[in-house]
């Protein structure tokens, strides 16, 4: 098919869709979501925005790069790595009013790009018991699009939708090619988005292709293309280690800043387990190590759920929940999980409600309940905590559905059988 040909095809697609009247909702939606948050942090709220850290660390890296992570720079740490910055230096030559402005609305085509993508991957894998018409996916991904972490991304000024892309366009490579070529290109954008936010480095041991097979207990690998996925996601991530490299003190502050420091253990609504566990300590009044925290936290979970990936019963479609389960595991693990990072979290599992049987238990109990929170009713847990937070410091209820989620996929990797691909 040529371009004029998609073009027009794209065109009747768009046409049709947006005759849908929740189509229409989520669309009016979405752009209020986006004038009020330009409205709020031109207005009012400036120094309340992530993007006002991504706008000073830019200056920084442009005339001071070794002070990158001085915590005096910013109204709030800057935790990312160095390369990150990169993105935002054409927002920050526009000035912070306009750089913000043009941001959200780069947000907003990041945005449907991202829902072009996963409608994609749904149609590549959507379960044979699914309806074959596009009602129910259409439906979904228009969830998605009002879903509150926008509101929480458009207001801070986030980049977590650069990451997304990265995340889908790359699983979309994986599940479509099957050629080493098409392999690290997938891989490279994958690790592209591990520079622009580090929620995804737990993604990496999930691109191995590796599985033991209990009947007939023989473990299967393939080293080339797993050798050349790891390679791929690497590179981008390697180019910041020559900065660490030649400047040292860089790589000490970003150590500090994201792990042994104080503030990434400050009593915030985070709801990771590890945050969950050290607010417990805080509010008990015990001496706590945060990094034996994260990593016993780490152990548990990633051992876990690495280890149902690797047992695993056969299916062709389990990147989908490997890229899952990386994720979910940068949730429950890490100190700071916000509202925002669920942008990365609830495509995939909206492709996954699709490519689980139909009205499965584990979709019905396990992952539409999962979605449906995340995308609705989690931000005001975060204000719930804000309010409870001098005498009862948890937000736990999120932690629940993660766990949740984790119990879920877990589950359908150890009982799925090769009749329900």
């Amino acid at each position: 098919m040529d371009l004029k040909a998609k073009i027009a095809t794209m065109k009747q697609k768009l046409i049709e869709i947006s005759k849908y009247r929740i189509f229409q909702y989520s669309f009016l939606i979405h752009i209020i979501y986006m004038i009020f948050s330009i409205i709020l942090i031109l207005v009012w709220f400036e120094n309340l925005s992530d993007f006002k850290v991504f706008y000073k660390a830019t200056e920084v890296f442009i005339n001071d790069i070794s002070d990158l992570y001085n915590r005096a720079n910013y109204p709030y740490p800057y935790r990312y790595f160095p390369l990150s910055v990169i993105i935002f230096i054409p927002f920050y030559f526009m000035g912070f009013d306009l750089g913000f402005i043009m941001f959200t609305i780069f947000n907003f085509f990041l945005n449907i790009i991202i829902c072009i993508y996963v409608y994609k991957i749904i149609k590549l894998t959507r379960g044979k018991d699914h309806e074959k018409e596009d009602k129910r996916i259409i439906t979904y991904l228009c969830l998605y699009f009002m879903g509150l972490p926008q509101v929480s991304n458009y207001f801070l000024g986030q980049n977590n939708l650069i990451v997304t892309l990265m995340i889908i366009l790359s699983l979309f490579i994986f599940l479509k090619y099957d050629n080493l070529k098409m392999e690290f290109l997938a891989s490279l954008l994958l690790g592209i988005s591990i520079v622009v936010k580090p929620v995804t480095l737990a993604m990496i041991p999930f691109l191995l292709l590796i599985r033991f097979n209990i009947k007939n207990k023989k473990l299967e690998i393939n080293f080339i293309k797993s050798i050349i996925r790891v390679v791929g996601c690497l590179i981008p991530l390697s180019l910041n280690l020559i900065y660490f490299f030649f400047i040292p003190k860089l790589w000490t502050d970003f150590i500090t800043t994201n792990f042994t420091g104080t503030e990434p253990v400050d009593i915030n609504f985070s709801f990771s387990v590890s945050k969950i566990i050290i607010n417990l300590y805080y509010f008990l009044g015990f001496d706590y190590n945060q990094m034996l925290i994260l990593i016993i936290v780490l152990i548990i979970f990633g051992g876990l759920g690495f280890l149902f990936f690797i047992i695993r019963k056969y299916n062709q479609n389990s990147m989908i929940y490997g890229y899952l389960m990386g994720i979910l595991l940068t949730l429950i693990v890490y100190f700071d999980s916000w509202d925002h990072h669920l942008l990365s979290f609830t495509p995939l599992l909206i492709i996954i409600i699709f490519n689980l049987p139909r009205n499965s238990e584990i979709e019905k109990k396990s992952i539409k309940p999962s979605f449906m929170f995340f995308n609705f009713i989690n931000l005001g847990f975060m204000g719930l905590f804000v309010l409870t937070a001098p005498f009862f410091p948890f937000n736990f209820i999120p932690t629940i559905f993660l766990i949740l989620t984790f119990y879920g996929i877990s589950k359908y990797l150890l009982i799925q059988n090769e009749k329900s691909e």
